[in-house]
């Protein structure tokens, strides 16, 4: 029985190990899978660049050198549009926090007037959509076009977000509330003071969702402004990406003698001003996920089900 038991054990062990060694492999193929095409963008970012315009560098930097990011930069616009980008996604996202995190609190609130009805009207907004012209004339009749603010308030309403929050408070202990209640405290205070605080893991899933839905967004530009100091980088890439070769003869001219400091080996191209641009406007969130990252798992999963 016991030598048994032992060959049992040792075929399980010899199982779980095989089955790790296999599940450790597929995970680190599509981690490789997943990470390539950025550390593409930045090896050709950083390379000669006529090299990389005829697809010769695939797995490290060829004639390594930094000319594409200063030369980048002085393309108009760029320093300009990082700032409304970094503006729109700070003020944004905070908008969008705080309002999915108080109308979740107060979904939750029995005592709010038509509390079933309007969560539904909010629900509802994820199905239907009016359209793009009906939203395009909203738009313009609110006097948000060619503004700063098209780009915040749209966005502060997000139904799958509330729905999360929601879901997270109904989680939480009603003793916190109700202790908060017998000393006094009204509903502000209770949101403020009790359960804002508490609501941190889902909060940061919050931010992380609307932080890269604001940085990565470029057709609200597109579509409501023509106001060229309210481009955004995203807007900027998708126009450098379509204009990319009468942009590389524009940097080479930038400043006056910028085409003098360089070879023909790293004067720009319209694939350096692809890949470089690219990689100025990925980094930042590649940077930024992982502060929020430890949040994320727990915040999601408390907040997508109840208890």
């Amino acid at each position: 029985m016991a030598i048994s038991t032992q060959r049992r054990t040792a075929r399980t062990g010899g199982g779980s190990a095989v089955f790790t060694a296999v599940n450790v492999t597929v995970f680190v193929l599509l981690a490789v899978v997943c990470a390539y095409p950025f550390y593409y963008l930045i090896i050709n970012s950083v390379s000669a660049n006529d090299l990389s315009a005829q697809g010769d560098v695939r797995w490290w930097p060829v004639g390594l050198q930094l000319h594409n990011y200063s030369q980048v930069f002085d393309l108009p616009g760029l320093p300009r549009a990082a700032l409304v980008s970094i503006g729109r996604t700070v003020i944004g996202t905070a908008a969008t926090v705080l309002a999915s995190a108080y109308l979740g609190f107060m979904f939750t609130q029995e005592r709010m007037w038509g509390r079933q009805f309007w969560y539904r009207v909010v629900v509802v907004t994820m199905y239907f959509s009016a359209g793009l012209i009906p939203v395009f004339i909203i738009v313009k009749t609110l006097g948000l076009t060619n503004s700063f603010w098209v780009y915040v308030l749209p966005a502060v309403v997000q139904p799958f977000n509330i729905i999360l929050v929601k879901t997270y408070v109904e989680s939480m202990p009603t003793s916190l509330q109700e202790a908060a209640e017998v000393d006094g405290a009204n509903i502000f205070q209770i949101f403020f003071r009790v359960m804002l605080p508490n609501m941190t893991p889902i909060l940061a899933t919050v931010a992380i969702f609307s932080a890269v839905a604001q940085w990565n967004s470029f057709q609200d530009t597109l579509l409501y402004v023509t106001d060229q100091g309210l481009y955004t980088l995203q807007f900027l890439l998708y126009m450098y990406i379509n204009q990319a070769a009468s942009l590389a003869a524009a940097a080479q001219q930038a400043g006056g003698n910028l085409s003098a400091i360089a070879s023909a080996a790293t004067s720009q191209t319209a694939t350096s001003i692809r890949m470089t641009v690219s990689v100025i406007v990925v980094l930042p969130i590649i940077f930024i996920y992982p502060l929020f990252q430890r949040f994320f798992v727990k915040g999601i999963m408390l907040g997508a089900v109840k208890g």
